[in-house]
């Protein structure tokens, strides 16, 4: 419909006989029909091209960021690379994906449109051997890693040489994959002198990760790859018009191209002579491929047979008014989110502990001035939603005194943290000129040794804050580009209670100051495409979105209430009250227990994040999760409740446990679904020399329509488990099971999903804390749905002995001893058939 495909010269090769056009009628009618049920909907008018567009707009923002992914989120700069672009339709909007890459060449290669298959026919062979060395990196140590090398290389080339290729078309490239000393991620780099292969580790190392470590060289293993060359076909006869002459274009279309229908020469690629210029816009159409050449751009035939486009006059900055645009909004709720992932992306590849970097227990988020969420990566929801409190914290005690280059650091939960584990960085982005706050980039980490009573940091007695480990509050991490570290070592080492492992603590620290910084350099190239007034229209547009899509939520809702007992005694209780007037909810804590004695307290900050998480789950839309979300709702949390306590009460469960039971009340309140699980299942066990952090999965709820899950990470967690062998390479333990706790879901018209058994033995004594909920009390079923059944956690002795462990509890083990934790079931939903 926009053009870009011609029917009249597409291949006709569609109808019941395979000999008609394609039919661009009903492609117009169509979008004819969008466009007026958009009207009738939002009295936005626009026409059926304008809509075609915009979905192209979104699909290229897309296509974009999946690049991203794969080379800039590794360190790639790609401004310097070419875009291959290949499939029938791919040159089609390569110019465009290219634009939103900062590329400024595009390479169509001959048969774009059935490459891959061309491409399967002229791979070379490779064989490929890898063996682990696990030696430090010095001058001894290179025979070895040569002879392991040179026997490698011995069975590749035997490999190829019996699928019959040509001894003399081997080539052979061998490697080494170093890491440093107690890291998990390995580089490649070609085998050779010990002082080439550490500048060229350092240097990958360096564009990767953005820092370097002094700590020694580790070769974890010799990997070999070997090819076997394949006679490449002459394809330049592909792009030869032969005795052709250049005609220039055969036809003369109608684009549509930025929003207005232009005048387009179209020319066949097979015409095209070498170095013959085609001058955008403009359509180059072949047998099985369209490209279409953006303004801007110039396209040439090259000798090979390509075609090199190439963008000739620097990109104008786009167009985009302030007002909200249905189209731009998408566009920038995946910008956002995509700025949000790339720092995680930055964060995980970059961290040193095995709890960030393999378990991922970490988010990253971008904010406004005055610290409201704006969009984030999905990460972890209890993270998300609580992280905005902390922002605001630092912009509280830091007013007129924040400089370009400042990072803060902050877990201190009455200060705007939430528990010591999750430690915040923070920093602002400036304008220009270095005088006005913009946004704020946040990451928080689960750091799984921040000292405390007992490794790990999840202490299950605490009854006080400044015994779950060390508190930053609103600490200056970096000052102006210089990082405090002899200051933060002195933090970490002379607390009361002071971290056992302040070296890695700082390497993460380190990590989520990078992955700050990537915010930070993403954030300005958006406002230097879009300018500063456009992107701060749609950071508010985004957040106007949300507000309404939950206020559509609310229309659907009634009032409701539950008071959810968790095994301690201790009640969460809340109430839905619904004003359809206004189309807004108050949520009302009255009634929940007071202030505890133990850890379960949890700041409000928390409570807000269940209720923001809650709240996001029931929008049918896609849009990034934000403070948008929150301001339909009234939240009520009494002063002195467990969901509001009083410094120094102990708050380390209350993020992790709490937060699932105040997920689980909303949900019964609003009789959603049964609960799911309600528990992360908190496991934490280490020594002076390791310490370790889990969380293990249960089964989720089911609801009107759905079964629950199977052994899955539920509501405010989204972490994963580590690698079994990550696990067992970096601590003195053996997985002996990880399994689906059958039989465990609760019955119903919709069965519960089952809990998990996870079995851990250890090979040198260490503390277990565990701290995990529904030991007592079932999760619920909902609408006539059977509750889901009981978690147990037990120590099975090296001589046999089963010692019962508490939901909440520590216990020391011994060489031999194995940790049983079986996970609950998620409750069911409805009268199981036949009740």
């Amino acid at each position: 419909m926009l053009g870009r495909v011609q029917p009249a010269h597409f291949p006709h090769v569609f109808g019941p006989d395979g000999d008609q056009p394609l039919d661009a009628e009903v492609v117009r009618r169509r979008f004819a029909e969008q466009a007026d049920a958009i009207a009738a909907r939002t009295g936005d008018e626009r026409s059926p091209e304008q809509v075609a567009e915009g979905y192209l707009r979104i699909a290229v923002l897309n296509m974009a960021n999946a690049v991203k992914r794969i080379s800039v989120q590794k360190g790639h700069d790609v401004t310097g690379y070419v875009l291959t672009t290949f499939g029938g339709a791919g040159g089609q909007h390569a110019c465009a994906v290219a634009d939103s890459l900062g590329i400024r060449t595009v390479l169509v290669p001959p048969m774009a449109g059935v490459l891959s298959a061309l491409g399967m026919g002229m791979a070379d062979t490779t064989a490929m051997r890898e063996q682990s060395v696990e030696a430090r990196l010095e001058p001894a140590v290179l025979p070895r890693l040569e002879e392991v090398a040179k026997a490698l290389e011995e069975q590749a080339r035997a490999e190829l040489l019996d699928e019959g290729v040509p001894a003399e078309r081997i080539t052979v490239t061998r490697r080494v994959q170093l890491r440093y000393d107690g890291t998990d991620t390995p580089v490649p780099v070609e085998l050779a002198d010990l002082d080439t292969m550490v500048a060229a580790f350092e240097a990958s190392h360096r564009r990767t990760y953005s820092f370097l470590m002094d700590r020694p060289l580790i070769a974890e293993a010799v990997s070999v790859e070997a090819t076997g060359l394949t006679v490449q076909p002459d394809l330049s006869h592909l792009g030869d018009p032969g005795t052709l002459e250049s005609q220039g274009p055969i036809d003369v279309v109608r684009l549509h191209s930025g929003g207005a229908w232009r005048d387009a020469p179209l020319h066949r690629r097979e015409r095209l002579h070498p170095g013959e210029q085609v001058t955008g816009p403009a359509i180059i159409a072949e047998a099985n491929a369209t490209t279409v050449v953006d303004d801007g751009w110039r396209a040439h035939a090259t000798p090979a047979g390509q075609l090199l486009v190439e963008r000739v006059h620097d990109r104008a900055q786009d167009d985009v008014g302030t007002r909200a645009d249905p189209v731009m909004l998408e566009i920038f709720n995946n910008l956002f989110m995509s700025i949000a992932e790339q720092m995680g992306a930055r964060l995980e590849s970059t961290a040193q502990s095995v709890n960030i970097k393999q378990r991922l227990d970490f988010s990253c988020a971008l904010f406004d001035p005055d610290g409201n969420l704006i969009a984030n990566a999905p990460h972890m929801p209890v993270h998300l939603g609580s992280m905005g409190t902390t922002v605001q914290e630092v912009i509280r005690r830091n007013a007129g005194t924040l400089r370009p280059g400042n990072v803060y650091a902050v877990n201190d939960p009455y200060h705007g943290g939430t528990h010591l584990p999750d430690v915040t960085v923070v920093t602002p982005v400036f304008d220009d000129t270095g005088e006005r706050v913009l946004f704020y980039v946040a990451s928080r980490g689960h750091h799984a040794e921040i000292g405390g009573l007992t490794p790990g940091s999840m202490p299950a007695h605490s009854s006080r804050v400044d015994e779950e480990g060390v508190l930053f509050d609103n600490w200056l991490l970096v000052d102006q580009g210089e990082f405090r570290e002899t200051e933060t070592l002195r933090l970490l080492t002379e607390a009361p209670y002071p971290s056992r492992n302040p070296s890695v603590n700082l390497a993460d620290l380190r990590a989520q100051i990078a992955a700050n910084a990537k915010g930070v350099e993403e954030v300005d190239k958006m406002i230097d495409h879009f300018g500063l007034d456009v992107v701060q229209a749609y950071m508010r547009h985004v957040q106007d979105n949300a507000e309404e899509a939950v206020r559509r939520v609310i229309d659907a809702l009634d009032d409701g209430e539950y008071r959810y007992e968790m095994d301690s005694g201790a009640v969460i209780s809340v109430r839905l009250s619904v004003d359809r007037a206004s189309r807004s909810a108050v949520i009302d804590f009255t009634g929940t227990s007071p202030q505890l004695a133990t850890n379960f307290n949890a700041p409000s900050s928390v409570a807000t994040a269940a209720v923001l998480y809650v709240f996001r789950t029931l929008v049918a839309d896609d849009i990034p999760l934000n403070d948008g979300c929150l301001k339909p709702l009234s939240l009520v949390i009494p002063p002195g409740s467990m969901l509001a306590p009083e410094y120094p009460a102990a708050v380390v469960a209350g993020n992790v446990e709490t937060s699932q039971a105040v997920t689980g009340a909303l949900y019964a309140a609003m009789g959603i679904q049964g609960e799911g699980a309600g528990t992360m299942n908190n496991v934490t066990f280490g020594n002076e020399r390791h310490q370790y952090y889990e969380t293990i999965s249960s089964g989720s709820g089911a609801g009107d329509g759905f079964p629950g899950t199977s052994a899955v990470q539920t509501h405010m967690t989204n972490s994963r488990l580590t690698d079994p062998e990550v696990l067992e390479w970096r601590l003195p333990v053996l997985l002996e099971e990880y399994s689906i706790r059958r039989g465990s879901g609760g019955a119903g018209r919709w069965r519960g999903g089952d809990g998990g058994v996870r079995r851990i033995r250890f090979r040198e004594p260490m503390t277990v804390s565990t701290l995990s909920g529904h030991r007592r009390v079932p999760p619920y079923g909902m609408a006539g749905g059977s509750p889901g059944g009981l978690g147990r956690n037990s120590v099975r002795r090296a001589d046999g002995t089963v010692v019962p462990v508490a939901g909440c509890d520590s216990v020391d083990v011994g060489t031999g001893d194995v940790l049983v934790i079986e996970t609950p079931g998620g409750g069911g939903y409805g009268p199981p058939d036949g009740a």
